[in-house]
């Protein structure tokens, strides 16, 4: 009995070619991943589950200075000159943070040094990426919700007559209404007390009072292996609210968004602009913005990761 045709068999040309290439490259990318898993630092990237992809395109890599793709890199693989690296690598005598005197990781000083938390560095970081996100949001109340997310309605054409070009209908929450106002926690956000009297403060609010809807969106700005939890522990924390809010006939929803320190954003960023009616390249481009504010404090706060931030922040 003779075997199978082989399907490389069954292609030509182009064809045959690209199906070469596609096996080759999932062949190595299997033996980097397999090989990247067994690391436990440099692999961290790995265990990303809530993280999408970061695609980087090839005129991104030309237009963007050598030094921010370097240090990207050296972050995601955590191989930046934190006071662990350097003790670990024989070029410091103690891996003591520069802030206090826990052991100085990556981690440590971009996301869980105490003093770097009571100084505000962390609220800064996360009030950057709310700001862009906010301005996202808030442009896109301004078209009347009428943005990228939209479908064309079907028309049925009867024989011998001419098509008509199908009428585009917005989809998503702002198209649902034209009164839409928007808060954000910037300073001192108060929860509207006519809805639900609260001490909770969410970073983003979303109000229709001709619909009765209210949209909490709460931002998280974790390290990228805790995206998942972060995501539950703001879905728990607001699930009272979102419930009372109900209770006093209101439509409520609650939207926890997650950017991760090192640019990578969680899924559920991607999901609540879609479900706001932001799609299509307007959504991979306020994606982009949020990332590369992201990515602007990171450098920030790892530049100035050892000068007090009074000084650090007037500059």
């Amino acid at each position: 009995m003779f075997p199978a045709p082989s399907r490389y068999r069954q292609c030509k040309g182009k064809g045959k070619r690209s199906r070469i290439y596609e096996e080759v490259r999932a062949a190595v990318e299997e033996k980097r991943m397999s090989r990247a898993a067994g690391m436990g630092q440099q692999g961290a990237w790995t265990r990303w589950e809530q993280a999408m992809d970061r695609k980087v395109t090839w005129t991104e890599l030309w237009q963007s200075e050598p030094h921010r793709i370097t240090f990207l890199i050296r972050a995601v693989y955590d191989v930046l000159p934190s006071p662990a690296n350097l003790c670990m690598w024989g070029k410091a005598e103690t891996p003591t943070c520069h802030l206090c005197p826990a052991h100085g990781t990556l981690e440590h000083i971009l996301s869980s040094c105490p003093t770097a938390l009571g100084q505000g560095r962390y609220t800064w970081r996360h009030n950057q990426v709310l700001k862009s996100i906010a301005d996202t949001i808030s442009k896109e109340i301004s078209k009347g919700g009428r943005g990228s997310n939209t479908t064309r309605s079907v028309a049925f054409v009867r024989a011998g007559e001419q098509p008509k070009a199908g009428r585009k209908v917005p989809t998503g929450i702002l198209a649902s209404a034209k009164d839409w106002k928007l808060s954000v926690d910037l300073e001192k956000l108060k929860y509207p007390q006519h809805i639900v009297r609260t001490t909770l403060r969410p970073d983003i609010i979303l109000v229709s009072e001709s619909t009765k809807n209210i949209i909490i969106m709460e931002l998280t700005v974790p390290w990228e292996e805790r995206l998942g939890e972060a995501h539950e522990r703001k879905m728990t924390k607001y699930e009272h609210l979102v419930a009372d809010c109900r209770a006093q006939g209101w439509k409520a929803s609650c939207m926890p968004i997650e950017v991760g320190y090192r640019r990578f954003v969680g899924r559920s960023l991607h999901k609540a602009f879609t479900v706001l009616g932001i799609a299509g390249i307007t959504r991979s481009r306020a994606i982009k913005n949020t990332t590369d504010a992201a990515e602007k404090a990171l450098r920030w706060l790892w530049i100035r990761r050892g000068t007090p931030w009074g000084q650090a922040s007037a500059t």
